[in-house]
């Protein structure tokens, strides 16, 4: 079972965990753990992020100045470090964005061609 689960995941372009990162803290702060399970959860347990992937990405986003962490107590008493975007980190999702939804309709738009064409 679990040979089938990897077997449909699929590997992130780069630069798009930046982006998947950037929108997931558009609804809020959240820990690397937490960021890790709303990614997977969202895209339908297809996209699995794990430690050696978030973590880097969201040290390399804090010193971009795109989100800023700051140290907290967990419920279970635990020092968690909870991420927020910044107001340049908002901007920068808003460009990603557009580029992605465009860079999408392109590559749609090539794969709806080439159906047609086989038919």
């Amino acid at each position: 079972m679990a040979s089938k689960r990897h077997k449909n995941q699929i590997e992130l372009l780069q630069g798009t965990l930046d982006l998947l990162i950037l929108e997931q803290l558009r609804w809020g702060p959240s820990h690397g753990y937490g960021l890790s399970q709303a990614i997977r959860l969202h895209s339908g347990d297809v996209l699995h992020v794990d430690a050696g992937s978030i973590y880097p990405a969201l040290h390399r986003l804090e010193r971009e100045g795109l989100i800023r962490g700051q140290w907290a107590v967990s419920d279970k008493k635990q020092r968690t470090r909870a991420y927020r975007l910044t107001p340049r980190g908002r901007r920068r999702l808003a460009g990603e964005r557009a580029k992605w939804e465009q860079m999408s309709m392109a590559i749609a738009g090539v794969l709806s061609r080439a159906r047609s064409s086989e038919s």
